[in-house]
């Protein structure tokens, strides 16, 4: 195993509405130069053709290998793999919910069920509202697991007059919690960029 591959970032991109976090997260990860496996789900293809423009062609400047969801046999599926962490973004009540329950039948939650049964950071990013009792639920088994929950809600005080803004604050957490410096976002108050 190499130094790089334990610094490795595995990103899950799922069906939910969502895509420019995804892509904000995954620029970012790239400009700070941290190795980044990418799963797509079918889902997630759609959501980013939708909502982006884009293909997963126009995504491989910003990442290290695209892994086919059922690709069980990527080095991402075993623990054996150490990797920085995991983030799932954004993340649809769907594969949520097959991984608080341990359902791995892609690769995006057996990856996330490596992660946390090797206790390694795993963030999910869902979007969606409002929550039916069951993605509650879904989410405080997860934090019992030892996931971290990031919901997509962006603050106000950010007084965001551009999309753009809200989606770097969604990116810039995510790097906060996988301990990767960037300038996506101001704190509250501090009038500082995220170090």
């Amino acid at each position: 195993m190499t130094g790089s591959e334990a610094s490795t970032v595995v990103v899950g991109f799922t069906g939910a509405s969502g895509a420019p976090i995804a892509v904000a997260v995954l620029k970012a990860l790239h400009a700070a130069h941290v190795p980044v496996q990418l799963i797509v789900s079918a889902g997630g293809e759609l959501v980013l053709r939708e909502e982006c423009d884009l293909s997963i062609e126009d995504l491989r400047p910003y990442v290290d290998a695209v892994l086919g969801e059922k690709d069980f046999t990527a080095r991402v599926a075993s623990g054996s793999s150490p990797t920085r962490g995991m983030v799932i973004v954004p993340c649809s009540a769907n594969t949520l919910a097959k991984v608080a329950h341990g359902f791995a039948d892609n690769l995006i939650a057996r990856a996330a069920h490596v992660h946390l049964k090797e206790h390694r950071p795993l963030i999910l990013v869902p979007r969606e509202t409002p929550l039916s009792v069951f993605t509650l639920r879904n989410m405080t088994l997860l934090t019992e697991a030892g996931a971290l929950l990031l919901v997509a809600s962006p603050p106000y005080y950010l007084r965001a007059t551009k999309v753009e803004q809200l989606v770097d604050y969604l990116a810039g957490k995510v790097l906060d919690h996988l301990g990767v410096p960037h300038s996506l976002y101001r704190g509250w108050k501090s009038g500082e960029t995220s170090k």
